[in-house]
């Protein structure tokens, strides 16, 4: 209990081991003019939290207990350690982050600013991965490679990207700007932006009206199912000629077209 609300009082405080993180990002923009400081970042990164999941109820909530959020802190450390040539020390540390957090990243793949990853068990950021600003991805997703090239071979997410629980995006592709990655997709070719993907293999539909450049899109669940509606149109044209060539008389196909979306039939098995 003690330690708890030595904690809460730093964090309200706004001080860290005597200084507080505004006088720390003054000295850090001095030195480097244009540059976010550390404390600048993790504020952010805690801000992105809040943003898009309505469960964060305080900062020492997401301090302790969103695995998303030190997954991407331990990114940082290991991508630094292979940029500087600490090959062996990032891809150990990044393996160390990995077991504490049930999220892989490789320490080669470049992460912009805002990253939310929910949940997170599951999740696989390959090496050659480019990944925007304002993106978020759920549990199970993987960002993996489909070459045995050195060169690029992993996915590259535009920004304001949303990828669902589970879904595989797979290749040197892009995702654009703005799209969102349904649950359980496989996506294994560029999608343009403001699009939606669903299916295996993954369908792409171009919305009709681009999505406010900033703003998330959560709305899970509006998926189109653009193989079943291709195929509930062509059931209602086939029992329309049916009808015709039969000169009235009543015809019972097999399939029927659902009704409000429900499929029925005693015969009739998925």
């Amino acid at each position: 209990m003690a330690l708890y609300e030595s904690i809460r009082k730093m964090i309200n405080h706004r001080r860290w081991f005597g200084f507080s993180p505004e006088a720390i990002d003054e000295q850090a923009q001095e030195r480097h003019p244009g540059r976010k400081s550390i404390f600048s970042r993790m504020r952010s990164d805690i801000s992105s939290v809040f943003d898009r999941d309505p469960a964060a109820r305080s900062t020492l909530e997401i301090l302790l207990c969103y695995p998303g959020v030190h997954a991407i802190w331990g990114h940082r450390i290991s991508h630094w350690l292979w940029t500087h040539d600490r090959k062996l020390a990032a891809r150990w540390f990044s393996q160390l982050m990995r077991g504490l957090t049930g999220i892989e990243i490789h320490p080669g793949a470049q992460i912009g600013s805002d990253f939310f990853i929910d949940h997170g068990m599951g999740v696989v950021i390959g090496e050659t991965a480019e990944i925007g600003s304002r993106v978020t991805l759920y549990h199970g997703v993987t960002l993996g490679g489909t070459s045995l090239s050195k060169g690029k071979r992993h996915p590259t997410l535009e920004d304001n990207v949303v990828v669902g629980a589970g879904a595989k995006v797979l290749g040197a592709i892009t995702i654009g700007a703005n799209s969102r990655i349904g649950a359980n997709a496989v996506v294994v070719k560029s999608v343009p932006p403001n699009s939606v993907v669903v299916g295996v293999p993954g369908q792409v539909v171009v919305r009709s009206q681009s999505r406010k450049s900033g703003q998330p899109d959560l709305d899970h669940g509006r998926l189109p199912d653009a193989i079943g509606e291709s195929l509930v149109d062509l059931i209602s044209r086939v029992e329309v000629l049916e009808q015709r060539l039969d000169a009235g008389h009543s015809h019972h196909p097999v399939i029927h077209a659902p009704e409000h979306g429900i499929w029925h039939g005693e015969d009739f098995s998925i």
